[in-house]
Order: C-alpha cells, then structure tokens, then sequence
C-alpha cells in the first residue's frame, strides 16, 4: 500500500531526530501530490519547528491538494512552537496520514478533530505499531511523569560482570560497547551508583560521532563521590546531578562549586529512594534514564519498580569465582514467584556478543 510506502519514510526521517529532541517525540513528515514526494521534514532540535512545519517549509511546489503523512498526531496547541494543526490547514492539505496518536492530554484525538472539523480527510493507525515503538520514551514520561528507565550490563556466560580482582575491561566486544554508545547519545541521562565511581571512575560520556553527552546521575546515599572524580572534574561536558541523601549544606558545597547539582533525595531502607529521585527528574524534564550501575543499584531500582526495560549484553567467556560481582546483587528475593518477570523482545548478535532486549514485568505471577 502506498500509504505504509511514505510512512516508511516518514519513519525513517523521525528518525533524525534521535537524541537532539528530548523530552519530545521523534517525528517525521512527508507531503505527496501526484505520487510523488515534493515537501520532508523531521522534528530536529528541542524547541525547534516540528515536522510537520519542516516539511512544508520544504516543499518543492504548494501543498494545496497534497497528503501528508506523519508519523505521530499532530500537535493543536502553543507550546515553544504553534499548532501544526494550524500550517496544515492553512497550507490546504487535503488528506492526513497519522502513524500513532498523540497521548498528550493536550493532543489526544484533539488534533484529528480540528483537521476534520477543517475539511481534511484524516486516516490513523497506518504502521502504527512501527510509530509506538519508535516513541515509547515520549509515550511513558508524557503519561507518568516519570523517565522511562533502561537498565544495560554486560556479562560473561556465567553471569559475572567482573572477574573475582573486579577487572571488568572489557568483557565485551568492539561492537556491542559502540552500540552502547548509541544510547548514551538517545537517552537523556545515564545512571550510575557510587561504588561504579570509586571504582572505575568513569567519564559517563557519549563517545559515538557527532554524539550528544547524556546528563550524568551518581546514585550517592552518603556523598562519598570524590571530588576530585571525572564526573565531577568534568561537570562542564554535561549536566550532572549528585542524588544524596545527605542534608549537610557544607558538604555540598565542593560539588556546587564544580558546577554540579546536588539533588536531594529521600531515604528508603538506608538508600537514596530512587522513586522520589525519579519524580524529581521526570520534573527537570529527563525523559529517560540509561542505567549503568552495579549489582547492587540494579537490585534497589528494579526493587523499586522503575525498571522498564533491560539489555544484557552477553560475552562468550567464563570468568569463575564464587566471589566474582553478578549484574543484580542486593539481598536478592527469596521466592521463585516474587521474581521480576522479563518478556524478550528482540536477540541479536554483536559479532561474537549477544545483546538480549527484555521488557521487566511487574510482577512475576508464574506458577
């Protein structure tokens, strides 16, 4: 059909938008008049015109009597641009191909309307499936408020995220850590605990080309991350964000001064509460969280209920060792029916590492 042929394009444009348009949803356009294309367009920066507004701006000869196809329902309020809704009708669009609608309250099913009140024909749902997908951040932080999280770690054969001397350098391939890298440019924060900084002092960077540096979150009850850290030596790269649960305002000050913000956060079970540092994230408008920590932050965070999706990344080695620190530590769970429940989505080889991509179901309700 050719309506699936141009949302396929569509798609692809909206693509272009991975990692620049945060917390807003990728988006793509295109305009056909006589089976041709003659306008594209994609949602390319936060706070910049939409797709919609790209694609007319860049038609080749006027749009009157055109379809346009757009992969998400176009927006029909003021926000840090106009209604879309207003250039479509006003550029005398005749037919409207929408991929999802819009889960915004302040969208939702109100765009179609305006456009059929207009006089345009609308069609919904084409490769609507394809169009969630591509969206799932936008769809779960415009609807809970919250980021949606994705927790990654990378394992041998035998489950160890480190050998039983913690050397974890490098446990998977070239390809596997560059795809990594890919998410730390499309999520708009990463995640780390403490124990991750004291240990490997890690950057925390994006370093794919041409890539976006994520914010950087340090998990960090006591604040014990060094001052003197890269995370912190480096707060001009990116915004990064102490979560502690220490209230002593001469403490914060080093990190102040370094340029980071100290967030605090409640306590639950002697740690920083992850949901009420979510909240208060989703409030700064971070709209994803790529999770990288240790065996113990990952137990707390999927404790916590905030996991929404996990990645292991699996490497064909064994390392041993009793001792050795596993992907989920804590105090674990002491009944097979309390476990968290993991749906697989998609398996694919990296060369010679499997990535495994899982949704976390909450709860485990097997017999």
């Amino acid at each position: 059909m050719n309506d699936e042929r141009y949302m396929r394009v569509a798609l692809t444009l909206a693509q272009k938008g991975c990692g620049y348009v945060n917390p807003n949803p990728m988006v793509g356009a295109v305009i056909v008049k006589d089976g041709r294309i003659i306008g594209q367009g994609w949602h390319e920066k936060y706070g910049q015109l939409h797709a919609e507004r790209n694609a007319l701006a860049n038609c080749e000869q006027p749009p009157e009597g055109a379809t346009m196809y757009v992969t998400l329902e176009p927006c029909c309020h003021f926000g840090k641009t106009p209604p879309c809704t207003d250039a479509i009708l006003q550029s005398k669009i005749a037919r409207v191909v929408i991929g999802s609608l819009d889960p915004n309250p302040l969208v939702s099913g109100k765009g179609i309307s305006i456009l059929q009140n207009g006089g345009v024909e609308v069609a919904a749902g084409v490769l609507e499936p394809e169009c969630n997908k591509l969206n799932e951040i936008f769809f779960h932080f415009i609807t809970t408020g919250k980021p949606f999280v994705l927790m990654k770690y990378a394992m041998t054969m035998d489950g160890k995220i480190a050998t039983a001397a913690g050397k974890s350098k490098w446990i998977t391939g070239e390809l596997a850590r560059n795809n990594v890298h890919k998410y730390r440019h499309r999520y708009a924060a990463i995640m780390v605990g403490v124990g991750t900084v004291l240990a490997d002092d890690p950057m925390l960077t994006c370093r794919m080309e041409n890539g976006k540096n994520p914010a950087r979150i340090i998990c960090d009850t006591n604040l014990r991350t060094p001052v003197a850290s890269n995370v912190v030596a480096t707060a001009n790269l990116a915004d990064t964000i102490i979560a502690t649960s220490c209230t002593e305002g001469k403490k914060h000050k080093p990190y102040s001064d370094a340029g980071c913000e100290v967030l605090v956060v409640s306590r639950k079970n002697g740690q920083a509460d992850l949901n009420h540092l979510m909240q208060a994230l989703g409030k700064r408008n971070i709209d994803s969280v790529l999770l990288e920590g240790g065996g113990e932050l990952n137990f707390s965070a999927l404790r916590s209920g905030i996991v929404n999706r996990v990645h292991a990344y699996i490497s064909p080695k064994i390392f041993g060792g009793s001792g050795a620190k596993t992907p989920v530590g804590g105090t674990g769970i002491s009944e097979v029916s309390e476990c968290f429940g993991l749906k697989t989505q998609r398996i694919t080889w990296l060369d010679e590492d499997l990535l495994i991509e899982s949704e976390v179901e909450y709860p485990c309700l097997q017999g």
